[in-house]
């Protein structure tokens, strides 16, 4: 049997870790190649609370940052494609789909893993990155027995948004949810990678709440899978039975 590899197509460093970190980690601990493709440094995130650089000095911090976290979830080092944070939307389309087509020729995962289209919390470079990764996984059809066999999307289900007062996310019926991945297993890895991300941490009031509503809004990932071809899909595997 081939290796398993998934690719997550995400915008900012903390993407990763944040939405679908435990997921990537448990994935990894069952030998799948798990790489994060990031489109920008994240250069207009904060330089936290008080400061930890000064805003030059930002873009190579939040990449330290990321390689930080992708080491604590256990996968591989990740790839960027640099372009500038807040500014997708005016990014020449046909290029980045490209760049994502690229490294997914060269990746060859099977399930690629992104943003849903109104970014979950509408936020204009997530959108961006979202429409780039679905036009890349229709254009990757050429790639035999590699050819992508699925596309999910980042999720939070309604009831997960109702309990916690996240009126701010677009959530989704509960029955829309394809996938829900307890991750109390890579629960401390988890905490680890967002720890890495030491810029962006007062950034995040869930962090601040308690621990029981830390653990509704981060110790289960949600995902919707919204395109799939002939193939094994290997992230049902995560689902229980």
């Amino acid at each position: 049997m081939s290796e398993s590899r998934v690719l997550a197509v995400l915008a900012h460093p903390d993407d990763e870790t944040f939405r679908c970190g435990g997921t990537l980690a448990l994935l990894a601990r069952r030998s799948v190649r798990v790489q994060v493709l990031t489109a920008t440094r994240g250069e207009a995130g904060s330089c936290g609370d008080p400061p930890l650089c000064t805003p030059g000095e930002l873009p190579a911090l939040r990449e330290q940052e990321l390689r930080c976290a992708c080491a604590a979830l256990g996968i591989k080092p990740p790839r960027l494609l640099d372009y500038h944070d807040g500014a997708l939307v005016g990014v020449d389309e046909d290029e980045a789909v490209e760049r994502v087509l690229k490294v997914i020729r060269e990746l060859r995962p099977q399930v690629l893993i992104t943003w849903p289209p109104d970014g979950l919390s509408g936020h204009p470079d997530h959108v961006a990155v979202s429409h780039w990764t679905e036009q890349a996984f229709h254009r990757a059809v050429d790639l035999g027995s590699d050819t992508p066999v699925a596309l999910y999307h980042l999720a939070v289900p309604h009831s997960v948004a109702q309990a916690l007062g996240l009126a701010q996310l677009h959530a989704i019926p509960d029955e829309d949810v394809t996938l829900s991945v307890d991750v109390m297993d890579v629960w401390a890895q988890k905490l680890a990678a967002i720890r890495c991300h030491r810029t962006q941490l007062g950034e995040s009031p869930i962090l601040a709440a308690p621990e029981a509503r830390q653990r509704l809004f981060l110790g289960r990932e949600h995902f919707r899978r919204v395109e799939a071809r002939q193939g094994r899909d290997f992230l049902m595997a995560l689902h229980p039975e």
